[in-house]
């Protein structure tokens, strides 16, 4: 009898192939490898740069550390570590100011264009199929419109101010997030718990709040470190065009903008290579961060985004 009961268990286990288990449900849990442990540790160095900037700065964000010796484009020296910028202001005081700037509108834009995206994405695909065919159509124009072009054109008509950069850059990037959250949402919403949650007469709050939230929340997260570099390359560019945060502000695209005469003149290059490298490190280290949680989330999370 024993020997019976093992054959059949190697039988079951050699037939067995469990598809199903790698479209398991993401896991919650954030688990990080080297790669990614660079990225955090990068990322929350620039969020306490961006948080104490203004209080440990050497110098006000206009300021001139050689107010007796003006000179723009000064070399890295004592009392100015990277060096003076186009008008002689200390370069390293303007970039710990400018990474607030850069840093919390690109936080805030992205997390508008996710309550927008996320709100109207799933609530069209649990609506009616004319409340979606219309919402998606809606979508689908503004998605067609380049973001840099369509940016551009807002700013410029309506000016340029922080507020502004914020919406402008929410409602543009909310348009492919509301493709996810849609093609989630219809995922979701066809599966078995779903659909016996709709058969004991659970209502659409209900259902959206219980399961296809829960379901889509992780894979909405993980996109929300993609969406946020996107944006600030989105207003670091508006801000290299003249379009941005205006001077005597400071944030990195404008900084870029600002110091290219300092290549031109083979003067102290740290004004433009400062500004930029902030800007590649800070979007390079989420992208680790991105990258590693959705290898070890499980699921097709990866494939996804």
């Amino acid at each position: 009898m024993s020997d019976h009961n093992d054959h059949y268990v190697a039988e079951f286990d050699e037939g067995v192939s469990f598809d199903e288990l790698p479209d398991a449900a993401p896991s919650d849990k954030f688990r990080f490898s080297f790669t990614g442990w660079i990225g955090v540790i990068v990322v929350t160095f620039w969020i306490f740069v961006a948080v104490l900037g203004p209080f440990i700065a050497p110098y006000g964000e206009n300021d001139l550390p050689f107010p007796d010796a003006y000179s723009e484009f000064q070399k890295p020296q004592p009392g100015a570590w990277l060096g003076t910028d186009d008008s002689d202001r200390d370069v390293l005081s303007r970039l710990m100011y400018g990474a607030g700037r850069t840093m919390g509108i690109s936080f805030l834009a992205t997390c508008l264009a996710y309550f927008i995206g996320v709100v109207l994405g799933i609530g069209a695909a649990v609506s009616s199929p004319k409340v979606d065919m219309v919402v998606s159509r809606i979508n689908d124009a503004l998605l067609s419109l380049p973001s840099i072009m369509l940016g551009l054109v807002v700013v410029a008509a309506v000016g340029s101010s922080i507020p502004v950069l914020i919406i402008t850059a929410g409602v543009i990037y909310s348009s492919i997030i509301f493709r996810l959250s849609r093609a989630l949402g219809m995922e979701i919403k066809v599966t078995d718990f779903v659909e016996a949650a709709q058969a004991r007469g659970e209502g659409r709050w209900w259902i959206i709040t219980r399961e296809i939230w829960p379901n889509a929340r992780m894979p909405l997260i993980t996109d929300f470190g993609l969406r946020l570099i996107y944006v600030i390359l989105f207003i670091s560019s508006l801000s290299f065009l003249g379009l941005g945060v205006q001077p005597p502000q400071a944030d990195w695209g404008s900084m870029v903008r600002e110091n290219l005469g300092a290549l031109q003149y083979g003067e102290s290059i740290f004004a433009v290579i400062a500004p930029a490298l902030s800007i590649a490190t800070l979007t390079v280290a989420i992208n680790l961060i991105v990258d590693d949680v959705s290898a070890h989330s499980g699921g097709r999370l990866s494939n996804r985004l």
